[in-house]
């Protein structure tokens, strides 16, 4: 056994590689895993039995470049690799229910960035479009529009804060779908009748003595408590020059950012909240050095850390149970890691290369 002195933020912790084990008795729960696989696939793995048991093909395409859960968790929204069409399915029959293009003849409209109403009434894009021109291509801005998702009806373009073109911006409606949050620098936050700004923060204004302004990447996470905001967030030390990083917890109903710094900065990533949400995992990825991390978010500090073999690009997703950490992205793997121990436990083999992935309770 060969070990690895870890330090960070003063604490230290002594962790071993991790040796290949089996644990028939130990799975992940009673949810369903939803892999975007390649062509234009979606493979449904049964998380008990650890078996794939539906292998559905898609009219995307190619296979998903981007798949979103539903709040209710009943619908699953894909975009294809072209970034011109949105596949709707149905969580219960696993079934395509739906297809939207805004692309039509000469015209190609390209979908940077989706979200769609928690009533499933319409979705909110960020386009950008192409008109070719029998000597050129006419380049319209980027814009953000609202489409009926019965009709496939643009109805209206939602003018951008302060008129300024964003070239990327995410997005989050409130759990009741009566406002729409645009992430920047600051949160704007739109009503959904007629998109008019009704309230800015200012991310960039929080400071923590002396600690520069702060942010970090929104993403969803089915772990999360609707309404609210988890991830990890990096700041700059004026007084020491150095960077920090620490885990932020945005509550956007009212206006609250808990935040606090674990140490410097490491390049660590895929941040993902278990079940319950008292604790997250990470990965760190380097070349040819690799981590598992777990937070404890109730008592503000790392809780473990340790060195594995790992994977190049890999994220991690917790179990339904939280008791096993699924390790995926690219391939046609997940391997299973024990979440307490991160003891490797056994790999599940898709039929076929994977793009992203989503568990389901």
């Amino acid at each position: 056994m060969r070990f690895l002195l870890l330090v960070l933020a003063g604490s230290v912790t002594l962790a071993g590689s991790v040796t290949a084990q089996t644990a028939p008795d130990l799975t992940g729960g009673t949810g369903t895993i939803y892999v975007g696989g390649y062509p234009g696939r979606v493979f449904v793995v049964d998380e008990a039995t650890e078996q794939v048991v539906d292998d559905i093909t898609m009219t995307l395409d190619g296979p998903p470049s981007s798949m979103s859960l539903s709040e209710d968790r009943t619908r699953l929204y894909m975009r294809d690799r072209t970034f011109e069409q949105i596949e709707v399915m149905d969580v219960a029959t696993r079934r395509t229910i739906d297809t939207l293009t805004l692309s039509e003849g000469q015209t190609k409209v390209r979908i940077r960035n989706f979200r769609a109403a928690p009533d499933h009434s319409s979705i909110i894009l960020l386009t950008d479009t192409a008109t070719k021109q029998i000597d050129r291509f006419e380049i319209a801005p980027r814009a953000l529009v609202q489409v009926d998702l019965a009709t496939h009806e643009v109805l209206r373009e939602i003018p951008w804060p302060d008129g300024e073109e964003r070239t990327g911006v995410n997005m989050l409606f409130s759990p009741t779908g009566d406002l729409l949050y645009l992430f920047g620098n600051e949160i704007v936050a739109l009503e959904t009748t007629g998109f008019e700004e009704v309230e800015r923060w200012e991310l960039s204004q929080l400071d923590e003595g002396g600690v520069g302004p702060f942010n970090f990447g929104f993403r969803y996470d089915p772990n999360e408590e609707p309404g609210f905001y988890s991830g990890i967030f990096r700041v700059r030390d004026q007084v020491q020059n150095r960077r920090l990083m620490g885990i932020a917890r945005i509550n956007l109903a009212e206006r609250d950012v808990d935040f606090y710094t674990l140490g410097p900065s490491e390049p660590v990533g895929s941040f993902a909240l278990a079940p319950g949400g008292r604790k997250a995992h990470a990965l760190l990825s380097e070349i040819g050095h690799y981590e598992f991390w777990t937070f404890d978010l109730e008592g503000r500090r790392i809780e473990r850390r340790q060195a594995v073999e790992g994977r190049p690009r890999m994220s991690v997703t917790p179990s339904t149970n939280g008791q096993i950490l699924y390790i995926h992205q690219a391939g046609d793997t997940i391997d299973l890691y024990e979440a307490s121990t991160y003891r490797y436990l056994r790999t599940i083999t898709l039929p076929g290369d994977m793009s992203q992935m989503f568990v389901v309770p």
